[in-house]
């Protein structure tokens, strides 16, 4: 699930400041950008720095995706705690996008608990056959359904401990279960999690549930939930995986990996996605503050 740590650029590029570096969307697209505190001279790679200089650039990256992304919420549509249960389960392996497009149908003839562990494998199969795996999230989906129609009377638990006995359901989606459904701070450590936070050299641990320990030795509890929808947003529109568009990106004098994507702010630009490219987002139902185009139905282009 995860990804080698950062890797420094064959070429030395000019880091920038946070004045060179347009905000495309946010609150903070209306004011002038901070002096950047980190700047490492042209031609020098990331100088080494102390745990307390990691924290308190860790802590400022955060403030400053808050500014970006004052909209930053979970990317997949629910309505209810087994809503998105059932959706993180189907996220596996796939987009929110496929999932968001997938779940209205399934939700129209499972909604509840009671109808979902009742079902017939080869019907749902072919509801969620759309997100990959579908055989294997099918059995998940029936047994997690039968297990809280048989021992917590059809409604969610809303505690990590009775989470993870689900059938399908480890750490990284209870965390979003309880962070999202139930107000309980936790830290989601999917691919893109993971990976920048390894490119922000916060960790090096590979293991998702080493990784989750780390990051929130290193933040306040009352921010888990709303640092991993930042990080995740600013993973998926700007910190690409392959190619990260460093020259759009407004965190990069804090970044140790700046220069791993493309510099040019012009090409940069046209790397970024969602509503930050101009782009529908993920969710067919999206928040009423999200500055983006809502996600196409299935089928709908």
């Amino acid at each position: 699930m995860g990804e080698q740590g950062a890797i420094r650029p064959e070429k030395a590029t000019k880091r920038p400041t946070r004045k060179s570096v347009e905000r495309p969307v946010g609150k903070s697209a209306r004011k002038p950008a901070a002096k950047a505190t980190v700047k490492a001279a042209a031609g020098s790679g990331w100088k080494p720095e102390s745990r307390l200089a990691m924290v308190r650039r860790a802590r400022k990256i955060n403030r400053e995706l808050a500014e970006l992304y004052p909209y930053a919420h979970p990317e997949l549509d629910f309505h209810n705690p087994f809503e998105l249960l059932v959706a993180t389960v189907l996220s596996a392996q796939t987009t929110d996008l496929r999932v968001n497009q997938t779940t209205p149908a399934l939700f129209a003839a499972y909604p509840t608990p009671e109808d979902m562990a009742a079902a017939v494998p080869e019907e749902m199969e072919e509801l969620i056959r759309p997100t990959g795996f579908f055989r294997a999230k099918t059995k998940s989906l029936i047994g997690l359904s039968a297990a809280l129609r048989d021992n917590y009377g059809g409604e969610v638990p809303g505690r990590l401990a009775d989470l993870v006995k689900l059938p399908g359901v480890g750490r990284k989606t209870a965390n979003v279960v309880l962070g999202n459904a139930f107000g309980v701070p936790g830290i989601t450590v999917d691919t893109h999690f993971g990976r920048l936070v390894r490119r922000w050299k916060w960790t090096e641990q590979e293991d998702p549930e080493k990784v989750e320990a780390e990051i929130a030795a290193i933040f306040p509890k009352s921010e888990w939930t709303m640092l991993s929808h930042r990080v995740v947003f600013h993973g998926r529109r700007i910190c690409h995986a392959r190619k990260p568009a460093c020259g759009a990106c407004p965190i990069a004098p804090l970044c140790p990996a700046y220069g791993e994507g493309e510099t040019d702010p012009e090409k940069a630009r046209k790397l970024l996605k969602y509503e930050m490219g101009g782009q529908p987002g993920q969710r067919l139902s999206p928040p009423a503050d999200y500055p983006g185009r809502p996600a196409p139905a299935l089928g709908a282009g």
